[in-house]
């Protein structure tokens, strides 16, 4: 299918980045193609800058918050697909019945998703992916890896959020300009609900490519290490995999686009940019992220 020759493409291109830039040197071992992920970070940021949060900052203004809330529940009830897979792959029988019956429950009592009435009969939300899912069978993250547009990632989170990609029901909708429209409005709803905490880590690190990286890290190695922290309340930044600028997508849970991963770091952390002081400096918010990803419950943005 033309999707996912695209992706075959682009990860060709990624794989010979990767390759062209790792001659970069790095004083981090886990991140030994930093002066490739630096410049892919910038473009990134410099992309939801210029496009990404401009164009979620309209799309809020215009359309009501109970309808963004439908549109992203819609989302999340498509993921729950995913979730439940992961956990029956993890060998969490229990929660994967829970996770298909929360797509059952929702796509039909809760009209197609639009309403998150699993929830409020109290079947939990998991956030679980195939990148987690390849850490707990052993497999081990790889290097750090920036990709275009998507975001913070590392080798075998990238192989999971492909994988998702190429099974994603949306992007394998047979009439493209539907498909197109929806993995647009799918990225912009979810940018727009972030919006409020886009600008808190230009506050929080006096480098934001070392902070993004490190709570990445540390948030990817609790969920495969520590199975309290994969089970947190629904949110739209569940919603599944989101565009490229108009052809790619995007893992659940992570990675996002550009500087919404910046937010959605936030919240998986409990809130640890927002508590951090400009003046604190990187080290001292890279202290908080880790406290906070060891323990503390995803705070709501």
């Amino acid at each position: 299918m033309k999707a996912w020759t695209n992706f075959r493409h682009l990860a060709a291109a990624l794989l010979f980045a990767a390759l062209a830039g790792g001659c970069a040197s790095s004083h981090n071992p886990a991140d030994p193609l930093e002066g490739m992920n630096r410049a892919m970070f910038s473009f990134n940021d410099g992309f939801d800058k210029v496009i990404f949060k401009p164009g979620a900052k309209a799309y809020k203004a215009v359309v009501p918050e109970p309808a963004r809330q439908c549109v992203g529940n819609v989302f999340a009830n498509v993921n729950d697909i995913f979730v439940s897979v992961n956990s029956l792959l993890q060998g969490k029988v229990g929660d994967a019945v829970s996770d298909a019956c929360r797509v059952l429950v929702n796509t039909t009592v809760g009209i197609a998703g639009c309403f998150d009435v699993a929830s409020k009969m109290g079947m939990e939300k998991h956030n679980r992916d195939f990148g987690q899912t390849f850490g707990k069978w052993g497999v081990t993250p790889g290097p750090y890896l920036v990709l275009p547009i998507i975001g913070p990632s590392n080798f075998r989170d990238a192989g999971g959020y492909f994988l998702t990609t190429y099974l994603d029901p949306v992007w394998n909708l047979p009439y493209v300009p539907l498909r197109n429209e929806l993995v647009v409005l799918r990225a912009v709803n979810i940018r727009a609900d972030l919006i409020s905490a886009s600008d808190v880590l230009e506050e929080a690190a006096l480098d934001k490519y070392s902070f993004v990286r490190d709570a990445y890290m540390q948030r990817r190695q609790g969920m495969v290490e520590d199975d309290n922290n994969d089970a947190k309340p629904k949110k739209e930044s569940d919603a599944g995999p989101l565009p490229l600028a108009f052809k790619g997508a995007i893992a659940p849970a992570n990675p996002v686009p550009a500087g919404l991963w910046f937010d959605q770091a936030n919240q998986r952390v409990g809130g640890t940019l927002a508590a951090q002081p400009a003046k604190a400096g990187n080290s001292a918010a890279r202290r908080g992220a880790k406290s906070a990803s060891a323990g503390v419950a995803a705070s709501s943005l």
